[in-house]
């Protein structure tokens, strides 16, 4: 190897290679730990001169954050021993090799890290146990290689390994973790992300994403795994490892038809839905949970087949219409009434519904968590379980980057509304707070050991509002909704159920949705959002990320568009706290007011490599006749905002 690292020196002094790369790439070259294949694999790349994708590959070394790792798990240029058979670069047989890439090495280092921060916990918490973790993993090249790598790894370590059968969603998982007893939980996943990508989602024993301060503790014991620990852990070995039963796939589905309110109205009232995981997992639960309420469910067959390449779309995420054409197609074939569509690890859904003309709309995930939590407000007040003069003790949870709209329907209704930093770990994080003071206060004050999780929905609901904070629903713009806490993440397979109980509400009223969406914003105000996605890939990519967020912090705007900035919230200087009191935590994320009550909020992506400006804009509606206008005023508005925006961030990308 010695030629290869003369090379890459080279390469370095001829400015073809960045020095981070120069020595993330002689740490490999020369740690000993690299399988043949590895090894071989870098040195095709640098006997070609591939420069460009060495210093992808290797600038930096994966960031293990608070919601654990994603990134590329196959590389621009691949080397013919990571793909494999000839002419298969479809179905790679080695994950890409570097430090900045999803493969063998950056997982064994995380679950390796994980492992000794839960065997330190359960230490501390005097919990006399083996370290217990269950994963799941999507249908993404290398995930179930990835989820036995884990397991097998965790097994080596001493722990408790336990893993589902095949694919599953993402809240099925944090159920899972809380049902199980487990000390952690992984899921082997990146969500809605291009096909080449594939991440490593931690949980802990909560069921949600991973938080302070167990979020920095893992993340120092990720970091301080040596390269050369790794050789002993890449040979998977899964004999020791637990294999769930379909028991925990209906302990799952049992939960979901508490997000059902009034069953009813589904008995008398069967929605057609056509429904298109997108070749991901959606079809494990939602399908037998929405045939169960008796909704009729039509697939979409050219993407029911799980399909690491997502043959049919441009991309896998159905937030983009492009993903959903197939299923509104359908859906105008058989009269449907409406059409459901879930990411691959099935925790964002997506809605589109026909007008009264037919026409058919694809619903935005604000549009459709404003409708969700009206819908589920009202009909908690209808049968008792939330007062009608509202109450400080139940809760509307949403991010900051979610729609203004939620927040106005939660104050209309006296409750309280939660703003949480971007992530659903932080409603999560919440879920948890409620559950503990509850527990706690009813031990002080009844002498009352509570069995939480065996407590139904409204007796539940009682406690809370007497002794914590009631969760009535919480979103994210991004297509995240959940309204049952015995989850701890976004729940698409419960969404599904939700807005068909909605849609069957719908059409006995004789509505559609567009109608209900109307009235709503009638009754609150218009409230029309747009997100503007600024894509810079790779290294330099990186730096132009960093250079934007910098300059809002030291070269904050005094203007957009020519409208003056009236203010700007710097989430990572200022300090703040939520409605509970609690302080948020500190993050490169800005907020900003313009003079004419227009908003917009920058931050860069934490799961892709892009920056992504959030803008708002509300008006006034008179009367159902002026709704139109208002409409079409706003979407200009918020158009011109968009494209001030879109400038500016371009031109602070250069550093100055």
């Amino acid at each position: 190897m010695a030629t290869v690292l003369e090379k890459i020196k080279q390469a370095e002094a001829d400015g073809k290679l960045l020095a981070s790369s120069v020595e993330n790439l002689e740490a490999f070259v020369s740690g000993g730990f690299l399988p043949d294949w590895a090894s071989a694999s870098i040195v095709e790349l640098v006997d070609a001169g591939e420069w460009e994708e060495l210093n992808d590959r290797f600038f930096q070394q994966m960031k293990f954050g608070t919601g654990g790792m994603r990134g590329r798990t196959i590389g621009r240029v691949s080397a013919k021993s990571e793909t494999g058979t000839p002419g298969h670069q479809d179905s790679p047989e080695h994950a890409a090799v570097g430090t900045n890439v999803l493969n063998d090495f950056n997982v064994a280092r995380a679950v390796i890290g994980l492992y000794r921060y839960c065997a330190e916990y359960l230490k501390e918490e005097e919990i006399y146990d083996v370290p217990k973790l269950v994963i799941a993993h999507d249908v993404r090249y290398f995930s179930r290689h990835f989820c036995e790598l884990a397991a097998s790894t965790w097994t080596k370590l001493g722990g408790l390994a336990m893993i589902f059968e095949g694919p599953r969603s993402t809240p099925a998982l944090s159920f899972a973790v809380r049902d199980l007893g487990a000390t952690a939980g992984v899921v082997i996943t990146a969500s809605h992300n291009p096909s080449h990508d594939n991440g490593f989602k931690a949980y802990f024993n909560d069921g949600a994403q991973v938080v302070s301060p167990h979020a920095e503790g893992i993340i120092d014991e990720v970091r301080s795994v040596e390269w050369s620990e790794l050789p002993e852990f890449l040979d998977v070995d899964i004999s020791k490892v637990v294999t769930l039963t379909e028991t925990a796939d209906e302990a799952y589905l049992d939960v979901l038809e508490d997000n059902v309110l009034d069953p009813d109205i589904l008995e008398e009232i069967h929605p057609k839905a056509v429904f298109t995981p997108i070749h991901g997992t959606g079809g494990v639960a939602s399908v037998p949970l929405l045939k169960e309420f008796g909704i009729e469910v039509i697939d979409v067959a050219e993407q029911w087949v799980m399909d690491s390449r997502f043959p049919s779309v441009k991309s896998p995420n159905p937030e983009n219409s492009e993903a959903l054409s197939m299923a509104v197609a359908k859906a105008k074939d058989v009269g449907a009434d409406l059409v459901l569509a879930t990411d691959p690890d099935c925790d964002r859904m997506a809605l589109a519904a026909p007008d009264k003309n037919g026409e058919w709309t694809l619903f935005t995930g604000n549009m459709t968590g404003s409708m969700l939590a009206e819908y589920r407000v009202k009909t908690l007040q209808e049968i008792g379980i939330l007062p009608t003069e509202g109450t400080e003790h139940a809760a509307l949870i949403k991010t900051f980057v979610t729609t203004p709209l939620q927040e106005e329907i939660a104050k209309a209704n006296g409750l309280k509304c939660i703003n949480t930093l971007t992530g659903f770990k932080w409603i999560g994080e919440k879920l948890g707070i409620y559950q503990s003071e509850l527990e706690e206060k009813m031990f002080e004050e009844e002498g009352i050991a509570l069995d939480y999780e065996q407590t139904d929905l409204s007796t539940r609901a009682q406690l809370l509002l007497e002794y914590s904070t009631f969760y009535v629903f919480g979103g994210e713009e991004s297509y995240g909704y959940l309204a049952s806490d015995r989850v701890r993440d976004k729940d698409a397979n419960a969404a599904c159920l939700m807005i068909c109980e909605l849609a069957a509400y719908l059409k006995k009223s004789g509505l559609t949705f567009q109608e209900y969406l109307d009235a709503i914003h009638l009754k609150y105000g218009y409230h029309l959002e747009s997100l503007i996605n600024i894509y810079f890939e790779g290294a330099s990519g990186a730096q132009a990320i960093q250079n934007i967020i910098a300059s809002f912090r030291n070269d904050p705007p005094k203007e957009i568009g020519g409208i003056g900035v009236k203010e700007m919230i710097d989430f990572g200087k200022d300090d703040l706290k939520d409605a509970d009191g609690k302080k948020i935590p500190k993050e490169n994320f800005y907020f900003f007011t313009l003079e004419n009550g227009y908003k917009f909020a920058a931050r860069g992506s934490g799961t892709e490599p892009k920056i992504k400006f959030y803008c708002f804009g509300k008006e006034d509606v008179a009367s159902a006749e002026d709704l139109p206008k208002v409409q079409e005023e706003t979407k200009a508005k918020l158009k011109a905002m968009e494209a001030a925006i879109d400038a500016a961030a371009r031109q602070r990308a250069v550093a100055p």
